[in-house]
C-alpha cells in the first residue's frame, strides 16, 4: 500500500541516547527498516497547533459534505495470536506500558486498531484540515497506535515523557525523518510523505515503540475501538469501496451504498491465516 527553533546538537543527542538507563532497551534496527544513522536526527520545534492535542486527522476534525452514515464491526477468526512479552525497562518513565506486544489486539472476537477508510476521491469532500494530527509519547508508547490523517496534513509529535525519545519515520525500508525530542520536549510537526499511504514509526531508544498513520485522499476514515467498532459520518450519498487496514493481517475491503439519513451496516473479517500486511 501506498499510504528543524534551535534543538540538541547531535553530540548531545548522541550522549543522551547512550545512558546505561536506555542502553539495556536499545536492540539492533531491522535491515528493513534502515538504520538510524542513515538519516540523523535533527529537531524542529513548533508552537502548539490549534486543538492539536484531541485532533486526530479522523473525519469529524472536517465540515462533513453528506448525511450518510457507515457503521459497523471488525470481526477475528479462529485462535488469536500469543502477544510476546516486552523486554524489562529500567526507564521510570516507561511504567505503566503494556507488558505485551499490541500489534494484534482481540477481545470477545472483535479486532482494534483497524483503520477504516474510503478509498479514493470523494466529489464534494472537505479540504484537508489545517490542524495536524497528533502523535503523543506517553509511557514509553505512542498514543494512538493507528490513526489516519488527510493527505496534505501535518503530523506533531509530543513527548509526555520525562525521558529522551526519538521518532523515525519510515516508508517500507526508506528512512524519511529521524528527530530527537528531550524529557517533556516541545512539540516537533513534519509534513507526511506525499508519494506514499503508511508512515511507520520508530523509537531506538525504546525499540518496541511503534505506530502507524495512514494518508487518504479523502476526510472519511476512523480506527476500531477496543470492542472493533466503527462509525463514518458526513458522507454524500453514493456507493463507495470501504477498506479495512491492519497493521499485520493486511486489508480487506467492501462495497456499500450510502443514503442521506439512512445508516448503513458494513463487517469485516479478519483470522489469523491472512496474509501480513507490507510495512
Amino acid at each position: 500500500m501506498k499510504l528543524r527553533t534551535p534543538g540538541l546538537s547531535m553530540v548531545a543527542v548522541v550522549g543522551l541516547l547512550a545512558l546505561p538507563a536506555c542502553k539495556k532497551e536499545e536492540a539492533p534496527v531491522p535491515a528493513a527498516t534502515a538504520p538510524a544513522a542513515a538519516t540523523p536526527p535533527t529537531q524542529q520545534a513548533v508552537p502548539p497547533a490549534p486543538n492539536a492535542g484531541a485532533g486526530t486527522g479522523e473525519a469529524a476534525a472536517a465540515a462533513p459534505a453528506g448525511n450518510g452514515v457507515v457503521k459497523g464491526s471488525v470481526s477475528f477468526t479462529g485462535t488469536a495470536p500469543v502477544m510476546a512479552d516486552l523486554a524489562p525497562s529500567a526507564d521510570p518513565a516507561c511504567d505503566g506500558r503494556p507488558e505485551k506486544e499490541q500489534s494484534v489486539l482481540v477481545k470477545d472476537g472483535k479486532l482494534q486498531n483497524v483503520l477504516v477508510r474510503v478509498r479514493g476521491t470523494v466529489a464534494g469532500a472537505p479540504p484537508a484540515p489545517s490542524t495536524p494530527v497528533v502523535v503523543d509519547q506517553s509511557k514509553c508508547t505512542y498514543v494512538p497506535r493507528v490513526q489516519g490523517a488527510v493527505a496534505g496534513q501535518q503530523v506533531v509529535f509530543k513527548n509526555s515523557d520525562g525521558t529522551l525519545h526519538n521518532v523515525r519515520g519510515v516508508v517500507g525500508a526508506r528512512p524519511v525523518f529521524n528527530v530527537a525530542q528531550p524529557p517533556l520536549g516541545a512539540p516537533i510537526q513534519k509534513p507526511l510523505p506525499g508519494d506514499a499511504e503508511v508512515l511507520r514509526l520508530k523509537c531506538d531508544v525504546h525499540p518496541w515503540m511503534t505506530a502507524y498513520v495512514v494518508s487518504n485522499p479523502n476526510p472519511y476514515f476512523t480506527t476500531t475501538a477496543d470492542d472493533g467498532t466503527f462509525t463514518l459520518t458526513g458522507l454524500p450519498a453514493g456507493t463507495y469501496t470501504l477498506e479495512a487496514w491492519h497493521e499485520t493481517l493486511g486489508t480487506k475491503t467492501a462495497e456499500v451504498t450510502v443514503k442521506d439519513g439512512a445508516p448503513v451496516d458494513a463487517a469485516f473479517t479478519f483470522a489469523a491465516t491472512d496474509a501480513p500486511a507490507k510495512p
